[in-house]
């Protein structure tokens, strides 16, 4: 997998890409990316990128020359989904980590202030995806999330594969809660069953945890996950 971010802040990517599993996909080889400098096309001595929005309105939009430049600098950039990130997109899920982890390459575009000229999503935009129902000030951070639940589906990335059937939203349920040493935290006690060694005593515990969870924090989930229970 090769990820491009068409970004105004090179310097996020680097440090992250350098941290944890990430770089270990990195060092590894199952991961490759390449960080382009929006600024690097602006095509003027000041490096501006942005102007103000035609109609009125507070802030700066991004400009479409520099994007598109920095775009078509990436070698075949047609062959590769281009993925706007924006409030305004579809909320991303684990589905669609799992549907990108079988690309071999994808770019990201990374907005800031009022987001960018739509004549950009218009011609090259493939896909525009949300986090969630909140702004942020760039979506460098939005790109990190999406290319990191990405990265956990392509093989090779997690040592263990069981891990990935295990978590959450995997079956439309949060995950279990999980408990390690030692025994007895401040009073509170690993429950018994988790330590029984029955493992399918283990299963069902954790069954029915994962369903009491989601059924309290996210309960659109919960409906879901009813819906595609079998008929009794």
């Amino acid at each position: 997998m090769r990820y491009y971010f068409l970004t105004l802040f090179p310097e996020i990517f680097h440090t992250y890409f350098q941290t944890g599993m990430i770089d270990r996909g990195v060092k590894a080889g199952i991961i490759e990316y390449e960080v382009i400098n929006i600024r690097d096309f602006s095509g003027n001595k000041h490096n501006k990128v942005d102007d103000s929005p035609y109609g009125g309105g507070a802030g700066m939009v991004m400009a479409a020359p520099p994007i598109a430049a920095a775009l078509k600098s990436i070698p075949n950039f047609s062959d590769y989904p281009v993925i706007y990130l924006t409030p305004g997109g579809k909320p991303f899920e684990q589905k669609d980590g799992i549907s990108l982890s079988q690309l071999k390459g994808i770019v990201f575009i990374c907005g800031h202030y009022e987001g960018i000229d739509q004549r950009v999503i218009d011609h090259y935009v493939t896909r525009e995806y949300s986090v969630g129902d909140y702004v942020l000030t760039g979506g460098e951070l939005p790109a990190l999330t999406v290319a990191d639940a990405i990265a956990r589906h392509i093989p090779g990335f997690l040592g263990n594969c069981d891990s990935l059937c295990e978590e959450s939203f995997e079956s439309n349920l949060l995950e279990y809660p999980q408990y390690t040493k030692p025994r007895e935290f401040e009073g509170l006690e690993v429950p018994e069953v988790l330590l029984s060694g029955h493992h399918e005593a283990v299963g069902k515990w954790r069954q029915a945890k994962s369903e009491e969870k989601t059924q309290i924090n996210r309960p659109d989930l919960y409906e879901k996950y009813k819906k595609n229970l079998p008929n009794e």
